[in-house]
Protein backbone atom coordinates (compact mmCIF):
# COMPACT_ATOMS: atom_id res chain seq x y z
CA UNK A 1 0.00 0.00 0.00
CA UNK A 2 1.56 3.13 -1.52
CA UNK A 3 2.51 6.41 1.82
CA UNK A 4 0.50 9.40 1.37
CA UNK A 5 1.78 12.21 -0.37
CA UNK A 6 1.79 14.49 3.01
CA UNK A 7 3.51 18.04 3.52
CA UNK A 8 4.48 19.95 6.59
CA UNK A 9 5.39 23.38 6.99
CA UNK A 10 6.86 25.60 9.51
CA UNK A 11 7.25 29.42 9.33
CA UNK A 12 7.44 30.57 13.14
CA UNK A 13 10.77 32.40 13.22
CA UNK A 14 13.36 33.89 10.60
CA UNK A 15 13.94 30.55 8.90
CA UNK A 16 10.84 28.85 6.87
CA UNK A 17 11.29 25.18 6.96
CA UNK A 18 9.24 22.56 4.59
CA UNK A 19 9.24 18.74 5.14
CA UNK A 20 7.43 16.51 2.64
CA UNK A 21 6.82 12.94 2.71
CA UNK A 22 6.56 11.63 -1.30
CA UNK A 23 5.43 7.85 -2.03
CA UNK A 24 7.34 8.51 -5.50
CA UNK A 25 10.63 8.31 -3.63
CA UNK A 26 9.69 5.42 -1.16
CA UNK A 27 13.86 4.49 -0.70
CA UNK A 28 13.91 8.13 1.03
CA UNK A 29 13.19 9.18 3.75
CA UNK A 30 11.20 12.10 4.59
CA UNK A 31 12.62 15.77 2.10
CA UNK A 32 13.59 18.29 4.81
CA UNK A 33 14.67 21.77 3.10
CA UNK A 34 15.10 25.40 5.04
CA UNK A 35 15.57 28.48 4.17
CA UNK A 36 16.31 31.81 5.78
CA UNK A 37 14.07 34.30 3.84
CA UNK A 38 12.87 35.88 7.10
CA UNK A 39 10.53 38.84 6.25
CA UNK A 40 11.40 38.23 2.47
CA UNK A 41 9.08 35.29 3.03
CA UNK A 42 6.18 36.99 1.99
CA UNK A 43 7.64 36.67 -1.96
CA UNK A 44 9.56 33.57 -2.05
CA UNK A 45 6.69 31.04 -0.11
CA UNK A 46 5.59 29.32 -3.35
CA UNK A 47 8.95 29.39 -4.91
CA UNK A 48 9.92 27.15 -1.78
CA UNK A 49 7.60 24.81 -1.39
CA UNK A 50 7.84 24.17 -4.86
CA UNK A 51 11.54 23.39 -4.31
CA UNK A 52 10.03 19.99 -2.89
CA UNK A 53 6.94 19.58 -4.00
CA UNK A 54 6.38 20.91 -7.38
CA UNK A 55 2.90 22.71 -7.78
CA UNK A 56 1.42 20.19 -10.17
CA UNK A 57 1.15 17.40 -7.56
CA UNK A 58 -0.17 19.69 -4.73
CA UNK A 59 -3.47 18.33 -5.63
CA UNK A 60 -2.43 14.87 -4.85
CA UNK A 61 -1.93 16.09 -1.40
CA UNK A 62 -3.84 13.71 0.92
CA UNK A 63 -2.94 15.75 4.41
CA UNK A 64 -0.53 18.91 5.70
CA UNK A 65 0.51 20.20 8.76
CA UNK A 66 1.60 23.55 9.88
CA UNK A 67 3.09 25.48 12.86
CA UNK A 68 0.81 27.71 14.60
CA UNK A 69 3.35 30.11 16.50
CA UNK A 70 3.99 31.59 18.42
CA UNK A 71 6.62 33.93 16.50
CA UNK A 72 7.03 36.36 13.61
CA UNK A 73 3.03 37.79 12.92
CA UNK A 74 3.61 38.02 9.31
CA UNK A 75 6.09 34.94 8.51
CA UNK A 76 3.36 32.61 11.12
CA UNK A 77 0.37 33.65 8.99
CA UNK A 78 1.57 33.18 5.25
CA UNK A 79 1.83 29.16 6.05
CA UNK A 80 -1.21 28.86 8.00
CA UNK A 81 -2.85 30.81 5.47
CA UNK A 82 -1.33 28.93 2.73
CA UNK A 83 -1.75 24.99 4.66
CA UNK A 84 -5.57 26.52 5.47
CA UNK A 85 -5.99 27.38 2.06
CA UNK A 86 -5.00 24.04 0.17
CA UNK A 87 -6.70 21.69 3.28
CA UNK A 88 -9.94 23.50 1.89
CA UNK A 89 -9.31 23.31 -1.86
CA UNK A 90 -8.43 19.71 -1.14
CA UNK A 91 -10.74 18.87 1.35
CA UNK A 92 -7.69 16.86 2.89
CA UNK A 93 -6.44 16.92 6.04
CA UNK A 94 -4.64 19.89 8.31
CA UNK A 95 -3.11 19.76 11.82
CA UNK A 96 -1.60 22.50 13.76
CA UNK A 97 0.79 22.40 16.06
CA UNK A 98 2.54 25.09 18.15
CA UNK A 99 6.47 25.81 17.75
CA UNK A 100 6.66 25.72 21.32
CA UNK A 101 5.27 21.91 21.62
CA UNK A 102 7.63 20.94 18.70
CA UNK A 103 10.20 22.25 20.58
CA UNK A 104 9.21 20.70 23.98
CA UNK A 105 10.24 17.17 22.00
CA UNK A 106 13.87 18.26 21.77
CA UNK A 107 13.90 20.41 25.00
CA UNK A 108 12.76 17.74 27.19
CA UNK A 109 15.81 15.62 27.28
CA UNK A 110 17.64 18.65 28.97
CA UNK A 111 15.81 18.38 31.65
CA UNK A 112 17.11 15.99 34.71
CA UNK A 113 15.94 12.06 34.20
CA UNK A 114 14.04 12.38 37.34
CA UNK A 115 12.20 15.86 35.87
CA UNK A 116 11.20 14.76 32.30
CA UNK A 117 8.04 12.87 33.26
CA UNK A 118 6.53 15.96 34.90
CA UNK A 119 5.16 19.61 33.51
CA UNK A 120 7.94 22.00 32.52
CA UNK A 121 7.72 25.22 30.78
CA UNK A 122 9.18 26.70 27.55
CA UNK A 123 9.40 30.15 27.40
CA UNK A 124 11.19 33.41 25.39
CA UNK A 125 11.52 36.71 26.31
CA UNK A 126 9.69 39.76 24.03
CA UNK A 127 11.40 42.96 23.36
CA UNK A 128 9.12 45.33 25.85
CA UNK A 129 6.52 43.18 25.90
CA UNK A 130 7.78 40.13 28.03
CA UNK A 131 7.80 36.09 28.54
CA UNK A 132 6.02 34.14 26.40
CA UNK A 133 5.55 30.69 27.89
CA UNK A 134 3.56 27.30 27.24
CA UNK A 135 3.37 24.22 29.07
CA UNK A 136 4.58 20.64 28.46
CA UNK A 137 4.22 17.08 29.80
CA UNK A 138 5.75 14.05 28.03
CA UNK A 139 3.14 11.17 28.37
CA UNK A 140 3.75 7.78 27.17
CA UNK A 141 6.60 9.10 24.80
CA UNK A 142 4.49 11.92 23.31
CA UNK A 143 4.26 15.45 24.16
CA UNK A 144 1.04 17.33 25.36
CA UNK A 145 0.63 21.18 25.30
CA UNK A 146 -0.62 21.55 28.75
CA UNK A 147 -0.66 25.30 28.20
CA UNK A 148 -0.78 26.83 25.03
CA UNK A 149 2.03 29.58 24.69
CA UNK A 150 0.83 32.81 26.44
CA UNK A 151 1.94 35.87 27.46
CA UNK A 152 2.45 35.64 31.27
CA UNK A 153 1.53 38.53 33.69
CA UNK A 154 4.19 40.77 34.50
CA UNK A 155 5.95 39.79 37.39
CA UNK A 156 5.03 36.05 36.97
CA UNK A 157 7.66 33.25 37.13
CA UNK A 158 7.19 29.47 36.52
CA UNK A 159 9.43 26.48 36.65
CA UNK A 160 10.91 24.30 35.57
CA UNK A 161 11.36 26.45 32.84
CA UNK A 162 13.91 25.79 29.58
CA UNK A 163 14.36 28.59 27.09
CA UNK A 164 12.94 28.31 23.57
CA UNK A 165 15.48 27.28 21.27
CA UNK A 166 14.89 27.18 17.24
CA UNK A 167 15.68 23.89 15.23
CA UNK A 168 13.65 24.21 12.02
CA UNK A 169 14.69 21.12 10.41
CA UNK A 170 14.61 19.25 13.53
CA UNK A 171 11.03 20.68 14.20
CA UNK A 172 9.28 20.42 10.50
CA UNK A 173 10.38 16.86 10.55
CA UNK A 174 8.55 16.11 13.72
CA UNK A 175 5.73 18.06 12.73
CA UNK A 176 5.53 15.63 9.20
CA UNK A 177 5.68 12.81 11.84
CA UNK A 178 3.00 13.65 13.71
CA UNK A 179 0.92 14.07 10.39
CA UNK A 180 1.59 10.67 9.33
CA UNK A 181 0.54 9.09 12.64
CA UNK A 182 -2.68 11.33 12.58
CA UNK A 183 -3.34 9.86 8.98
CA UNK A 184 -2.52 6.68 10.00
CA UNK A 185 -4.87 6.77 12.64
CA UNK A 186 -7.53 7.88 10.54
CA UNK A 187 -8.23 10.75 13.12
CA UNK A 188 -10.42 13.83 12.14
CA UNK A 189 -8.56 16.84 11.59
CA UNK A 190 -10.31 19.58 9.82
CA UNK A 191 -8.85 22.83 8.55
CA UNK A 192 -11.00 25.57 10.07
CA UNK A 193 -9.83 25.53 14.32
CA UNK A 194 -6.12 25.81 12.82
CA UNK A 195 -5.24 29.66 13.70
CA UNK A 196 -2.51 31.03 13.89
CA UNK A 197 -1.30 31.72 17.17
CA UNK A 198 -0.62 35.46 18.49
CA UNK A 199 0.24 35.85 22.27
CA UNK A 200 0.88 39.38 22.01
CA UNK A 201 -1.16 41.96 19.60
CA UNK A 202 0.62 42.26 16.44
CA UNK A 203 -0.35 46.13 16.23
CA UNK A 204 0.85 46.70 20.14
CA UNK A 205 -1.86 47.91 23.28
CA UNK A 206 -5.40 48.66 22.12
Amino acid sequence: MSRPLLMALHSSSETFGVAVQDPLLPQEGPRVAVFDDGRALSNTLIGRVAALLPQERWSDLEGLAVATGPGGFTGTRLSVVMARTLAQQLNCRLIGVSSYALMAARLVEQLPPEQRRSPFWIQRELPRRGWVAGCYQRVDGRIEEIRAPHLLPPGQRVEPVLAAEEDVAADVERLLALLGQAHSLGTAAPWQPVLPLYPTSPVGPV
